[in-house]
């Protein structure tokens, strides 16, 4: 039997060790750094963060928070409700601007985030005198710069289903074009939709320039402050932070994936 291309059992056992590493002995470092307390080792840092007279100092890491998640879920509808649509337009009704909108929607991932902001700034100026500065605004910016990501995830889909069969054929069937994106199209379209929400969700929660310079609280700026006061509160936020964000993450693939393992029968 010819062997695949793919590599052997003891190539991925190293890339994933070495993958664990680098994702591992940060984290171990950051927990050693917490236990720390001058002599030894504690967990004195870590009950500080429960002492109800340290309730203010952390105020910022539960608005930033709060923010973070609702910056996150706005991004996640822009992508949903507004790429996604259009990539499935562009591939249907205008095959010859996928291209153009293809380079548009990768130009964020060579731009610096201060070259961004400098561009976002007299936009937001205007926002922030037409529709106030709440700071779900700022998903639009993050809608950018999760852009080229989401987009090749959403791209790979519909390059794996082919979508313009599938909405031929139901069109031919009768449904209407509500019918053919929804009940057709997206249901196909799940692991690019889902894969693209999780890479939405994890830029906004770790995106920190943006929001500094802009003048938003969200979580990285809330940290930023927590740390100029206590590095090892900071510190410890982060990890659960971190934690959280995990959590958070495989709940959303859990959701997504619900109901994706049937499979027609014969596939």
């Amino acid at each position: 039997m010819r062997r695949g291309l793919g590599p052997g059992p003891a190539t991925r056992t190293a890339i994933a060790l070495v993958v664990g590493a680098v994702f591992l002995v940060p984290i171990a470092s950051m927990v050693e750094f917490t236990l720390r307390d001058g002599d030894g080792h504690s967990l004195v840092h870590w009950a500080t963060l429960f002492d109800p007279a340290g309730a203010g100092k952390y105020a910022p890491i539960r608005e930033g928070l709060v923010n973070s998640l609702v910056l996150a879920a706005v991004t996640v509808a822009i992508v949903l409700l507004l790429l996604a649509p259009t990539m499935v337009l562009v591939t249907l009704r205008l095959p010859h601007l996928r291209r153009p909108f293809e380079l548009l929607a990768l130009l964020p991932v060579s731009l610096p985030a201060i070259v961004l902001v400098v561009g976002l700034a007299p936009i937001y100026r205007v926002i922030g005198q037409t529709i106030g500065t709440g700071v779900w605004s700022l998903a639009l910016a993050y809608g950018v710069t999760a852009l080229p990501y989401a987009h090749r995830s959403i791209q790979a889909a519909i390059d794996a289903i082919g979508v313009r069969t599938l909405a031929e054929a139901a069109r031919t069937l009768g449904s209407g074009w509500p019918t053919v994106l929804l009940r057709v199209l997206a249901p196909n379209l799940r692991g690019g939709l889902l894969t693209a929400s999780l890479i939405s969700v994890a830029v906004v929660l770790g995106e920190f320039t943006i929001a500094s310079l802009l003048a938003r609280q969200n979580l990285q700026t809330a940290l930023f402050v927590v740390n100029r006061q206590d590095p090892y509160v900071a510190v410890i936020l982060s990890l659960l932070a971190l934690a959280l964000v995990f959590v958070l993450l495989l709940a959303i693939g859990r959701a997504g994936a619900r109901g994706s393992g049937a499979r027609p029968e014969g596939s």
